[in-house]
């Protein structure tokens, strides 16, 4: 196994177990008595502390992944989070998973392994004219997306819009990730415009991720979400920045590849344990939604 799908996988683990603890961290703080002094609740919730330490661990685990791991394999481990937190859900939190759920799983290991597989192993390629203004702009697009959505009267609509902005801003984030270098001394990066661009696209994508879950469906926002932040910059990858699958694994790669997008969506809906019952609607006690801010991933509460 390489350092680079080792970081993948770590990336994986380290925000789907954040997500758990954010989780289990609002539940103790919303059960500590009104009133109570700031010490007694930020005593109750240290696991939210936990949290948001597994989610900058997870982060830096995928851009070292994103040194040599090609953007269709690192994202697609880091959307598998959903697989993580939904096996950690059922042991810490006494949540059930019905057919549906554990058919997701078995997909996502289906599809990681052959995504593992396939993948060659190679530092990105820097575009002609370089990624900085083409991130630049990507990242005022989602800017615009997202004012487009906030102001959009149609719920559905609004949430759609803000939904593929998260998604985008998100895959800004892993291509930027992939094609930053660390300077030394690493103060360099404060003059780095693709530094730049990952914290514009960083930032964007937190806030649209916000507000699409405050106007739509835990499990909508989530699978369009997941499948924007995935696919983009899959294909940003093998286009521009040479990504490359092993020879003769084309097919394996773009079979995987779907096998784990669609177990990602299928557990998206309930890839983030809900605090404090069901909040949207669905009637369903077992229902999962954004905790707070993790992954990638960076989302939101």
């Amino acid at each position: 196994m390489t350092p680079g799908l080792v970081g993948a996988l770590v990336a994986a683990v380290a925000y789907g177990a954040a997500t758990v603890a954010q989780a289990v961290g609002v539940r103790r703080a919303s059960a500590v008595p009104a009133g109570s002094p700031l010490r007694v609740r930020a005593r109750a919730a240290w696991p939210y502390a936990v949290g948001l330490g597994l989610d900058g661990l997870g982060f830096l685990a995928s851009v070292a992944a994103l040194r040599t791991l090609p953007l269709f394999l690192v994202e697609s481990a880091v959307a598998s989070s959903v697989a993580v937190t939904a096996v950690l859900s059922v042991l810490l939190l006494g949540l059930r998973l019905g057919a549906a759920e554990v058919v997701g799983l078995v997909a996502v290991a289906t599809g990681l392994t052959g995504l593992a597989l396939a993948a060659q192993d190679g530092s990105p390629t820097e575009p002609g004219g370089g990624a900085t203004p083409w991130l630049l702009v990507a990242a005022a697009v989602v800017g615009a997306l997202l004012v487009a959505g906030w102001r959009d009267p149609v719920r559905w609509r609004s949430a759609a819009l803000l939904s593929v902005a998260a998604g985008l801003g998100f895959g800004g984030v892993g291509v930027a990730a992939r094609l930053l270098e660390v300077p030394a001394p690493a103060w360099g990066l404060v003059t780095d415009g693709l530094a730049w661009a990952l914290v514009a696209h960083a930032a964007l994508a937190t806030v649209a991720y916000a507000l699409a879950l405050s106007r739509g469906r835990v499990t909508t926002v989530a699978a369009l979400t997941f499948a924007t932040e995935t696919v983009v910059p899959a294909g940003v990858g093998l286009a521009l920045l040479g990504d490359h699958v092993v020879p003769g694994r084309g097919v394996v790669a773009a079979v995987a590849f779907a096998v784990t997008l669609a177990g990602c969506v299928a557990l998206a809906g309930r890839a983030e344990p809900e605090a404090d019952g069901d909040r949207d609607g669905d009637g369903d006690g077992r229902q999962m939604t954004k905790a707070s801010p993790s992954r990638r991933n960076p989302s939101a509460s």
